[in-house]
């Protein structure tokens, strides 16, 4: 995959030349490039943006200056041009399998007030938003894409199948893990890790995945792919839990 990310300040992208974003470039997996929006300017102040028309507050990134760079970056490929903004579609693992499947991806960063519209009208074909909060500019929003994105092209984890194991690649959350030493400080490893039967450590994965969704984002539980079975095992859960609360709200000693 190549990626071109257009910004007004690729320093800030030191972080992808790290860990598993080198790994993909220095295999061949990943073509990373950065480009500085203003060296597309032809003043001597090296002008990107501007007043916005009809006033108020904050500087408008310019379509004359954006526009021309983002089809010098995307060229003639169909390449999608993604626009990071708080307008955007919000990011989740099922966008970054959808990204993952192109060669190409062309990344703008938004900054200022953001976005004259005819950027949008003229060249646009995206626009993604990691959260409803608001960061400085596009560029950490951007390494988030590219890392979520990157890390599910094949051949760029270690084990190959990482990535479908991950919490959200199922609509799940992650379970427990454990790794030597097998006691510490009086905790061990749960019999069934150690057992050797993996059909029953995939199945308390599996439970325990469940498990720690519910606790910890019931929300997810919404569109996740569960079976009957396992729904049955959520309403288990959620009958004890306000059994629990019910009986011994105060914590009393009788309602064990």
């Amino acid at each position: 995959m190549r990626v071109d990310i257009l910004t007004l300040f690729p320093g800030m992208f030191a972080p992808m030349h790290e860990s598993m974003m080198w790994k993909a470039q220095d295999r061949g997996l990943l073509d990373f490039h950065t480009h500085d929006i203003r060296d597309w300017t032809t003043d001597r102040h090296r002008t990107v943006d501007d007043t916005p028309y009809g006033g108020g507050g904050g500087m408008v990134l310019k379509a004359d200056i954006l526009v021309p760079a983002i089809e010098a970056t995307r060229g003639e490929t169909n390449a999608p041009v993604i626009l990071m903004s708080p307008q955007g579609r919000v990011f989740k693992h099922e966008i970054a399998h959808e990204l993952a499947q192109h060669e190409h991806l062309v990344i703008v960063c938004g900054h200022y007030e953001g976005f004259d519209e005819r950027i949008r009208a003229l060249v646009a074909t995206d626009e993604i938003s990691i959260g409803d909060y608001v960061l400085t500019s596009g560029e950490l929003a951007a390494m988030v894409v590219v890392d979520a994105v990157v890390r599910l092209l094949p051949g760029v984890l270690g084990a190959e199948t990482g990535a479908e194991t991950d919490s959200h690649a199922d609509g799940l959350l992650e379970g427990p893990h454990y790794t030597r030493p097998a006691e510490f400080r009086g905790l061990g490893v749960p019999d069934v890790l150690k057992s050797g039967n993996h059909g029953a450590v995939d199945a308390w994965r599996r439970e325990q995945a469940l498990r720690r969704t519910w606790e910890k984002r019931p929300d997810l539980l919404e569109r996740a792919p569960i079976t009957d079975k396992e729904r049955a095992l959520l309403a288990r859960w959620e009958l004890e839990r306000t059994f629990d609360t019910q009986i011994a709200p105060d914590g009393d000693d009788d309602a064990t």
